[in-house]
């Protein structure tokens, strides 16, 4: 694993030199570069590029918030650091990934750095996911783009009044993340989806994978006919749906094949019904 390229900009030799023997104590983490003003901290970052910055708020020449506005859309993981806590509020409306208030405890410097470390993971994720989504979306582009396969042989007339083969059904392919790792998940495998704030949980072969989706958006993209809505917040696989049973209230619990239970609201009911009963 690559080590955590880390900087730090603090106008107070004593405070940049507390951090720095931190930082060198985490084998992870790998300091490249000190600065003592917000001109400094700009050249040196720009030349640097760190992964991570322990920045202070007030400093001579410019702050750490215009040093933060000046890197542009795509600055490094910061931990601003700073003797005074009215400054908090802006701090998280920048998406600073924490606040250290001077002077502050190992342990809550030790909670920053965790946190940091778990926003550093999910940034390279993300940037993964969208790299493997762009290839998928290239490779699909170029498989429908190729030439069509010679016809086949028409079939004998004995069989012209056989009944057609039922359509296909769409196996999709999606990508989602699950401990650090992405999936290329078939959607045919997929038991159920709910949804987690701004992600979509998927349950599919005893693994949980996330999805950054809406629940609407995620509808249009499976095979309606396979997946159906039956709350606000989840979409079953029906292909898993073992029965229905009586709830309270007059609602009913979707039971799959292994057990689990769903809530199934009334107003998704009639819908489910009626595709169990064109499966059968």
């Amino acid at each position: 694993m690559n080590k955590i390229r880390t900087m730090v900009v603090d106008d107070e030799p004593a405070a940049r030199r507390g951090l720095v023997l931190l930082l060198e104590s985490d084998p992870d983490i790998l300091v490249v570069g000190e600065a003592a003003s917000g001109a400094e901290a700009l050249r040196r970052i720009r030349a640097e590029k760190p992964d991570l910055v322990f920045l202070d708020v007030q400093m001579p020449e410019m702050g750490g918030f215009k040093v933060l506005e000046a890197l542009g859309p795509q600055p490094p993981a910061v931990i601003f650091v700073t003797a005074f806590d009215q400054h908090a509020l802006q701090a998280f409306e920048v998406n600073a990934v924490d606040y250290l208030l001077k002077p502050f405890e190992d342990d809550r410097f030790w909670t920053a750095l965790r946190r940091a470390k778990s926003e550093l993971v999910r940034r390279q994720t993300d940037a993964l996911s969208e790299k493997l989504s762009h290839l998928l979306s290239h490779l699909q582009a170029g498989a429908a783009s190729a030439p069509a396969a010679p016809a086949a042989p028409a079939a004998p007339a004995a069989a012209a009044d056989a009944p057609a083969a039922p359509e296909s059904i769409t196996r999709e392919r999606i990508l989602l993340r699950s401990g650090g790792e992405i999936y290329f998940v078939r959607a045919e495998d997929i038991d159920w989806i709910e949804a987690e704030g701004d992600y979509m949980k998927f349950h599919a072969a005893g693994r949980v994978h996330l999805l950054r989706e809406t629940m609407a958006n995620l509808e249009e993209r499976l095979d309606s006919k396979r997946f159906i809505r039956i709350h606000r917040s989840t979409i079953v696989n029906l292909d898993r749906v073992k029965k229905l049973s009586p709830s309270f209230a007059g609602e009913y619990a979707v039971v799959l094949h292994d057990g689990t239970k769903l809530r199934l609201s009334r107003g998704y009911h009639d819908r489910l019904q009626e595709l169990m009963r064109s499966a059968l």
